[in-house]
């Protein structure tokens, strides 16, 4: 770390709270909004309220697959498609056939054994690239569900300029011609009745959408969209993904809303997001996104991805959950989910991961385990005059956004004792665990004692060492009476 000389770098700030210049490079990066510039619009997303889900597509399969050290057998693939099935998932993206013949045997698989149920669109993916498509297409032959070809092609000035070393015109002749291509196989394919292939649809993606110039992905769309005959009866899916998230939410928002409210036939288009979550803000990008016109959100359950990972869709669902909006997939045992996902992806979910983490429905603290007390308290009662069950009461409970039996989550880890811990924690633990409820007078008294053998193991206390010390304390107490 370099010495800096001390200057006040942040005007309005007072001169207790001034802060040095840290000496790292800022000076090689360059603020997003000089790198795409979103024509001016009379933004309306602010003022916008969720009221439904939009449809959830995981990745979990493909992208998420392609950022593992070991990417899936097909046991684990099986396993996990059959889990977000039973999630009720109803469009999964399958993988990516022309990659590897792990995914393109999973594919044929689907085709060949049947196990996906007839609501279900599988989604496959592929580069704008002709050898790919047919080997892609040759895939999905004799599926029997819907089946979405999803083409990508990168457009972003730095990738097609130094990647693929096109110029605009080049890659939009590419794009189409690749469309086209995908078009005739399909085509021909599902005329012919004896192949079985059930109704084709498309997907493009320009791929870094977020930092290609906002004109030029219009110009891809339309393109795709005259190519693939979209209509209100057979959509395309534009997905417009934060390949590389660069930017503060409020401009991936500004840009959804531009292309929302300027593409050719919009009628015919579903539009779709991908975030990633390079700058941790993944989740709020998606949110405002949809707030901008986004009907479709692809992600990973829990966010797996390149780099720090793919927009977490269980997050994103559990939040509207909290808000009273149906997620419209099922996460009541969201510990089976996780063990599943954990499973086959070979990486632990982190204990303060939201909603699934094994501390996030947990409290230490002593003030907040009080609170949380007198919340259920009042639950109960609440519940016990309207004459209703606890589980169909209102849910008013401080730090908890959300009822963890919702989720298949009791309640007997909401409480932890350690030396944070104060009374309510404690007189928690009693009342729940051995039905003994102190007066307030005791529960400090009794707090402090536990409080003292927390601190001096340094660990946690649980119900039967709570129970044990309550024990000695009582004893103590009598002796001093006597």
């Amino acid at each position: 770390m370099s010495k800096t000389t001390y200057r006040d770098s942040t005007p309005g700030i007072h001169s207790w709270n001034r802060q040095r210049p840290s000496g790292m490079p800022a000076h090689r990066y360059r603020d997003v909004f000089s790198a795409v510039d979103v024509p001016n619009i009379d933004r309306q997303w602010p003022s916008n309220r969720i009221t439904s889900a939009p449809l959830w597509v995981p990745v979990d399969l493909r992208d998420g697959n392609q950022a593992l050290a070991e990417p899936m057998d097909p046991a684990r693939k099986r396993r996990f498609f059959e889990l977000m099935v039973r999630m009720g998932y109803t469009e999964i993206e399958v993988g990516y056939p022309s990659a590897s013949q792990t995914d393109y045997d999973f594919v044929r698989m689907l085709a060949e054994q049947r196990i996906a149920p007839d609501d279900v669109t599988i989604v496959v993916f592929t580069p704008a690239i002709a050898s790919r498509i047919e080997r892609t297409v040759e895939a999905i032959r004799g599926i029997r569900n819907p089946v979405v070809i999803h083409l990508y092609a990168a457009s972003a000035p730095t990738w097609r300029e130094l990647v693929l070393g096109k110029s605009r015109d080049e890659l939009r002749d590419l794009v189409d011609s690749a469309g086209t291509l995908v078009k005739r196989l399909t085509d021909s394919m599902t005329a012919s009745a004896e192949e079985g292939t059930g109704d084709v649809r498309f997907e493009l993606s320009p791929e870094v959408f977020n930092l290609t110039e906002p004109d030029y992905v219009l110009e891809l769309c339309a393109t795709m969209t005259r190519v693939w005959d979209a209509s209100p009866e057979r959509p395309v899916i534009l997905n417009l993904p934060a390949t590389v998230e660069v930017a503060t939410p409020n401009v991936y928002a500004d840009q959804i809303e531009y292309m929302h409210r300027n593409l050719e036939n919009r009628d015919g288009v579903i539009l779709s997001v991908h975030p990633h979550n390079d700058r941790g803000t993944g989740i709020a990008c998606a949110e405002l996104a949809v707030l901008a016109g986004a009907q479709r959100v692809e992600g990973c359950i829990f966010g797996n991805g390149e780099r720090t990972g793919n927009v977490d869709i269980a997050t994103l669902a559990l939040n509207l959950l909290a808000q009273g909006i149906d997620p419209m997939i099922d996460f009541s045992d969201i510990d089976e989910v996780r063990r599943t996902v954990e499973f086959c992806n070979r990486i632990e979910v982190h204990p303060r991961h939201p909603y699934v983490g094994d501390l996030v429905h947990t409290a230490f603290s002593g003030t907040h385990q009080d609170a949380i007390r007198k919340g259920f308290a009042e639950h109960a009662r609440r519940a016990d005059a309207a004459g209703i069950a606890e589980r169909d009461a209102e849910w008013r409970v401080p730090y908890l956004p959300i009822d963890p039996h919702d989720i298949g989550r009791s309640y007997e880890a909401v409480i932890r004792v350690n030396s944070q811990s104060g009374k309510g924690g404690v007189a928690y633990v009693l009342e729940q665990e051995h039905g003994v409820a102190l007066e307030r007078g005791e529960q400090v008294a009794f707090a402090e004692h536990v409080q003292g053998r927390t601190e001096s193991t340094g660990g946690v206390a649980t119900a039967d060492e709570i129970w044990r010390l309550y024990g000695e304390w009582r004893d103590a107490v009598d002796q001093r009476r006597r």
